[in-house]
């Protein structure tokens, strides 16, 4: 067969080989540049989605704020208060979109007009700038905001009568056409408020729906401009479970439509985690994308560390971020005291949460002394060991009482043992026959006591340099 001989020319056209070359650069570069930057927003990690993500690396979430609501702040007290979390290390805030008038310079969100009542179709510019501001706020600092869309205690008692949503207060609708009440006074516990039965396949309220979903359309125009917001339907409810349903899943598609993909969870009220409430997030995994366990904070000691090992067992089949944005405990206050607040926070870190914050004061530390510190402690632990690498491991652990100390381990290169007051235990190390650094962390004053070497190879005797709350953090050399 007679081989055809083609020219350069016909190849390559008149610029011939370099031509060519030039092409296949500029093809080349081009390529690399419009490949699809890596995903900045908080979400599960794609590596361990027990944890979250940020900016395309894991982060633990560890918050101390005063305040559930921060975005109502005036900036002259917010900015600050950003800046010393900031300063420690903290990087997670709880904010109810409360609009609850206990303090002065709080606001509502509609406007207020000059006969004094509200019209539910036009907005409080101030209310809503506030929360532009505090989302912007936020993300410069990278800290990672967690919003509850529903609050039940705005809409009884004493929150109740003075609420724009109170058919006396607005020119939308009156108490026949709303369903609603002019007072409920007793606590939202008992679920008695219509406000959260107005979903289609519950009381299918449209009057007052309408207003609902302007509400939640108003916010996400703000929130959905950012990457660094998760969300939580509602604070501690315990309503019917189509309500939260319902508004994950109206977020989810607005998010949709918007082009953004959003991470979604409920908070139930129930003190005990194995409860059929809290099931309703567990077993639910396609409508909610990670946990909140908060009310473990109710419960104190080993039962505060089973209940939550029981859940991480209970999910781990379709795992997710397990997080929790509220610590009780501080002296004076209604939900336990300083001792129990640290010592709740610390279990859940060492236990594996992707999150763990102190609640604002008085039922919590807030942004104090002693919550930066264990903040700071937190963060100087994840220098040596970053939590995701951890895994809770108390069978190592010897000679001890019942909540005497807490393990996570690497297993043969770190152990992490938290001691939430004066103690001693073994720790198990005779597979290890390795030598180790022993450094005590004194949690309370956020700073390393001392350091030493022990031998592996044995069963080693751990004894907290001092009383209240200590961390261990022992290390293969």
């Amino acid at each position: 067969m007679e081989r055809i001989k083609v020219s350069s020319s016909v190849k390559y056209g008149k610029m011939g080989c370099p031509f060519i070359l030039i092409l296949l650069g500029l093809f080349l570069f081009c390529g690399c540049n419009n490949r699809p930057e890596p995903n900045n927003a908080i979400q599960p990690w794609s590596e361990n989605p027990c944890y979250w993500q940020y900016k395309g690396g894991p982060v633990m979430l560890l918050g101390a704020s005063s305040d559930d609501n921060l975005f109502q702040w005036p900036a002259e007290m917010l900015v600050p208060h950003l800046d010393s979390m900031k300063s420690v290390g903290a990087n997670y805030v709880r904010n109810t979109m409360s609009d609850r008038n206990d303090r002065d310079f709080e606001l509502y969100p509609f406007k207020k007009l000059e006969n004094g009542k509200y019209d539910l179709n036009q907005w409080n510019d101030d209310y809503w700038q506030r929360f532009e501001f505090f989302l912007n706020e936020t993300a410069k600092r990278d800290i990672i905001v967690q919003i509850e869309v529903w609050d039940r205690f705005d809409y009884t008692q004493n929150n109740w009568p003075p609420h724009p949503y109170n058919p006396k207060n607005n020119i939308n609708y009156s108490e026949e056409e709303s369903g609603l009440d002019l007072e409920y006074p007793d606590h939202p516990g008992q679920n008695k408020q219509p406000f959260f039965f107005t979903t289609p396949n519950q009381r299918n309220n449209e009057i007052l729906l309408k207003f609902q979903q302007q509400f939640v359309d108003k916010m996400l125009s703000y929130s959905l401009k950012h990457n660094h917001i998760l969300y939580c339907m509602d604070n501690e409810t315990s309503g019917e479970e189509e309500w939260g349903a319902y508004w994950a899943r109206y977020i989810r598609t607005k998010s949709e439509e918007a082009g953004k993909k959003v991470f979604l969870t409920e908070m139930w009220d129930a003190w005990d985690l194995k409860s059929e409430q809290h099931k309703r997030t567990f077993d639910h995994p396609e409508l909610y994308d990670f946990c909140d366990i908060s009310q473990n904070n109710h419960q104190r000691d080993q039962a505060h560390w089973d209940n939550f090992q029981w859940v991480k067992n209970y999910i781990s089949g379709q795992p997710r971020p397990i997080n929790t944005v509220k610590t009780y405990g501080a002296d004076g206050g209604t939900h336990g005291n300083t001792n129990n607040g640290i010592d709740g926070w610390w279990r859940h870190v060492i236990g594996g949460t992707a999150s763990a914050r102190f609640h604002r004061p008085t039922s919590g530390l807030g942004l104090s002394e002693l919550s930066m510190n264990s903040v700071k402690a937190a963060r100087e632990v994840e220098k040596i060991c970053p939590f995701w690498e951890l895994s809770p491991n108390n069978e190592l652990l010897s000679d001890g009482e019942e909540n005497e100390a807490y393990l996570a381990l690497k297993p043969g290169e770190v152990f992490v043992v938290f001691f939430p007051d004066k103690g001693d235990v073994g720790l198990d190390l005779s597979e290890f026959s390795s030598n180790f650094t022993l450094k005590w962390m004194n949690v309370r004053k956020g700073e390393w006591f001392s350091e030493e070497n022990v031998e592996g190879g044995k069963i080693v005797t751990l004894e907290t340099p001092g009383e209240l709350e200590w961390v261990a953090v022992i290390k293969r050399n």
